[in-house]
């Protein structure tokens, strides 16, 4: 069967790009904190992740010296950072690489439980017409495409934006979703890249990207797998100063 992401690598400065963040992310693994210390920076990272994700969609950033998030997207955010962190992120990845409309349940679950008021809607994609089909599609898609694993994590962002499956706490999942994509695929094994500071301090830029990914346009296509490519080689370098920090 012919691989349906595979045209995306025609498109003008993809597989650069996608060169690009993955050098980085490997350098920033070789990094001599991250050689036996990687679980302390990859906690780092994971806090800083959930910060950020939940900022873009106009959560808190503040972490209480108590521990009590009242901001309920800050929460939600905080507890999918913890389900990709640590031994619970090999419990992520197996789902993913299993089932990944599984892994995309159980990341709404964590991520909307204090947003979404029929608890039993947690987890369910919404039933309006073509949603589930879709769904279907990029699992297939993710469980079969041999492209770079940056444009996998580009698609999977950028889909589950554009669907936006839930109706509620979809940006947390998609950015959740694209790590996922990071870890088991080998371009990020540790989680230690952070992406989303990145698409924070674009928050608009990111926005006018997805949405110009949504269109189905070539040209805005790739320039959104850029902008993500873009983001993780930034995010390694963030993941790069954590390191130092933690040598220094």
């Amino acid at each position: 069967m012919t691989d349906p992401l595979q045209p995306l690598l025609d498109l003008p400065g993809v597989l650069d790009a996608a060169d690009r963040a993955r050098i980085a992310l490997a350098e920033v693994h070789r990094h001599k904190a991250n050689r036996r210390g990687w679980p302390t920076t990859a906690a780092e990272a994971a806090v800083r992740a959930a910060r950020s994700s939940a900022a873009i969609d106009g959560g808190s950033t503040e972490l209480p010296a108590d521990g009590r998030v009242a901001d309920p997207i800050l929460a939600g955010s905080l507890r999918v950072g913890q389900a990709l962190d640590g031994e619970a992120l090999r419990n992520s990845v197996a789902t993913w690489q299993r089932a990944p409309l599984q892994a995309l349940a159980r990341l709404h679950l964590l991520a909307a439980a204090d947003v979404v008021p029929e608890q039993e809607s947690l987890g369910r994609p919404r039933s309006a017409p073509g949603i589930a089909e879709r769904l279907d599609l990029l699992a297939q898609t993710v469980l079969g495409t041999q492209v770079p694993a940056p444009v996998i994590a580009a698609v999977v962002h950028g889909e589950l934006l554009a669907l936006r499956p839930f109706g509620t706490a979809d940006g947390i999942v998609a950015r959740a979703a694209s790590r996922l994509v990071a870890v088991s695929s080998g371009l990020d094994p540790h989680s230690l890249g952070v992406p989303e500071v990145f698409w924070r301090s674009r928050r608009q830029a990111y926005l006018d990207a997805a949405t110009g990914f949504g269109t189905g346009d070539p040209d805005a296509v790739g320039s959104w797998v850029i902008f993500c490519c873009g983001a993780f080689e930034d995010g390694a370098r963030e993941a790069t100063s954590i390191a130092d920090s933690a040598v220094g």
